[in-house]
């Protein structure tokens, strides 16, 4: 019998709800409101975040450009993160908690659909890694070893993938053709495969058996 895929996406859900309840300084984060799906690849990147309101969780700025609504089971989704193909393959556990952090980061405090404007690499340049490196250390040590395992994981899962990505902001009174609303409906389960290095996974092990 073949073995079954895990749902990546529960799992993800899981993770962000844990470092939602044990890290203050993402208290503010709901993962309910947050879509994960797998995407292509963009250079050396392992996730990215959209954000998929404007400022106070508004679909429409001043100037009268709307942004296309994401909704899953009846529910606006605020933010949509995409893991790129480099967080499947050759990260480690570890790295793939970091991506997830690195991503949560650069989400406003108001969590309102919007980002961060302090927290951009534009902004902070060397210092984002340096605010963000101590976070992911503390959470390494709080996170829970069965979440752990399931980042740490090899072989195929299902994931959230786009079968019609929404595209940027829009003004209404434009002559082209576009979804306002997006759901399940343009969203599928696909296959991506994990591929964790075994040897870096087994030093991690070891370092973590030490904290313990």
């Amino acid at each position: 019998m073949a073995q079954r895929r895990p749902n990546f996406n529960k799992t993800l859900r899981s993770l962000i709800r844990d470092i939602a309840a044990k890290m203050p300084e993402f208290g503010h984060v709901k993962a309910g409101r947050i879509l994960v799906v797998a995407g292509e690849a963009r250079r050396a990147s392992r996730g990215t975040v959209k954000p998929l309101c404007f400022r106070g969780g508004k679909s429409t700025d001043r100037t009268g450009r709307r942004k296309p609504i994401i909704r899953i089971r009846g529910k606006r989704m605020l933010y949509c993160v995409t893991l790129r193909p480099l967080f499947f393959r050759g990260s480690t556990a570890q790295a793939r908690v970091e991506t997830v952090i690195h991503e949560l980061f650069h989400l406003s405090r108001r969590f309102d659909g919007t980002l961060h404007s302090g927290r951009r690499h534009a902004v902070l340049g060397r210092n984002f890694s340096r605010k963000l490196k101590p976070l992911v250390r503390r959470y390494l040590k709080l996170c829970p070893p069965e979440l752990l395992a399931a980042m740490a994981h090899s072989g195929e899962v299902r994931i959230l993938q786009w079968l019609e990505r929404p595209g940027p902001a829009y003004h209404p009174g434009s002559h082209r053709r576009v979804r306002k609303v997006y759901t399940e409906e343009q969203l599928y389960s696909g296959v991506a495969r994990m591929v964790t290095p075994k040897v870096r996974l087994a030093r991690d092990t070891s370092a973590r058996s030490k904290v313990h």
